[in-house]
């Protein structure tokens, strides 16, 4: 793969630039704030200029051959996601990708009530975050179906790794749901989900889903347990769900509506991508190690 670009070069678009940076790639990436762009051209990328909610003035998206990653998140409100449009739209000024991955929810599947889920299983979404993002994935296939560009989806599901785990919340020992109340939630280590991206490009046939996670799911509140034990801290103290209605924010009150497993066997079997952390203990292990390298 000799061209790349990235829409939404943050925490993980940054480590899949690197990689194809790495394997030789010529990486170039959407860029709003000049400070970001100065940064990621010191990393070898070549940054492009443009703001996703000013269609009006996106300039052309040099996409053409390029395998193509979309990671910009969806607006914080609505059902509908216009910054993929006005993306689509500056590409299609251009020569055709040579392929596309973007970046979904597992969200989209909506309350299995524990349940397992696969990539054939329905979408129902809930809320409108997952909502937003099945707006994407509609908008790309139309898009695949229109241009004739492979399209691949990555639905994932909770991301940690390195400065994304919740060690303020639990220093400050905020309350948890009970465990025999807490719903079933699945995660990824980001090392992992950029180890699927790359893959994705690589390996992803057209058209497919692939549900990316660490195969081990595990309910919310293990997830804070965990957290504070690799920590060394105090377990943060647990309600009834009840309880936690009273108290808890809205958003996350959302994620304790939903429950199910996701199965991750497509992505081992078919990305080739069997996950280096694929459980909690070997993943925080891992944050807090380099953590710790980090200045």
């Amino acid at each position: 793969m000799e061209e790349v670009f990235i829409a939404g070069c943050g925490y993980v678009g940054e480590r899949v630039a690197r990689v194809w940076l790495e394997r030789g790639a010529r990486v170039r990436a959407l860029v709003r704030r000049p400070d970001r762009a100065e940064f990621l051209r010191s990393l070898g990328v070549v940054p492009v200029h443009g703001d996703l909610d000013l269609p009006g003035i996106l300039a052309d998206l040099p996409a053409g051959g390029a395998l193509v990653y979309y990671f910009a998140p969806p607006p914080k409100t609505g059902v509908t996601d216009p910054r993929i449009r006005a993306f689509l739209a500056a590409v299609d000024r251009g020569a055709p990708p040579l392929k596309a991955v973007y970046i979904s929810t597992t969200g989209v599947y909506g309350d299995l009530r524990g349940g397992w889920v696969n990539e054939n299983s329905p979408a129902a979404p809930m809320t409108p975050r997952a909502r937003r993002r099945w707006d994407a994935e509609s908008t790309l296939r139309r898009w695949e179906k229109e241009r004739d560009v492979p399209v691949i989806v990555l639905r994932v599901p909770g991301i940690y790794g390195p400065g994304r785990i919740p060690a303020e919340r639990i220093r400050k020992g905020i309350p948890v749901v009970c465990e025999e109340d807490a719903p079933f939630t699945n995660r990824i280590h980001v090392e992992d989900l950029v180890r699927a991206c790359v893959a994705g490009g690589l390996y992803g046939r057209p058209g497919a889903v692939y549900n990316v996670s660490d195969g081990s799911p595990g309910t919310m509140t293990q997830y804070f347990f965990a957290v504070a034990d690799a920590l060394g801290l105090p377990r943060p103290p647990a309600l009834s769900l009840d309880e936690a209605s009273r108290t808890l924010n809205p958003q996350l009150l959302s994620f304790l509506r939903e429950s199910r497993r996701i199965d991750n066997r497509r992505m081992r079997e078919e990305l080739r991508v069997q996950p280096r952390y694929p459980d909690l203990r070997s993943g925080l292990a891992a944050c807090l190690a380099a953590e710790k390298e980090t200045p």
